[in-house]
């Protein structure tokens, strides 16, 4: 799956490897083909997105963020 109504150039499609949960804010590790991709998201998307260990996803890379989004 590619996202396509977001204009993103980097897209690496992954499972989610770890989860470390705070009260705020969650960092989400992504096992890509190419390495782990980090993510910093608010605690409320993960509950949101439903993340969990082994979510496939798509970490969006632009400039100074790496978004995720569930497939």
């Amino acid at each position: 799956m590619s996202i396509q109504a977001i204009n993103v150039r980097n897209q690496f499609r992954g499972k989610v490897k770890e989860i470390i949960r705070g009260d705020v804010v969650s960092e989400i590790d992504v096992e890509t083909p190419w390495g782990i991709v980090t993510s910093v998201i608010t605690t409320r998307s993960v509950e949101q997105l439903e993340l969990a260990v082994g979510s496939e996803v798509v970490a969006l890379v632009k400039s100074t963020e790496v978004s995720i989004a569930k497939l």
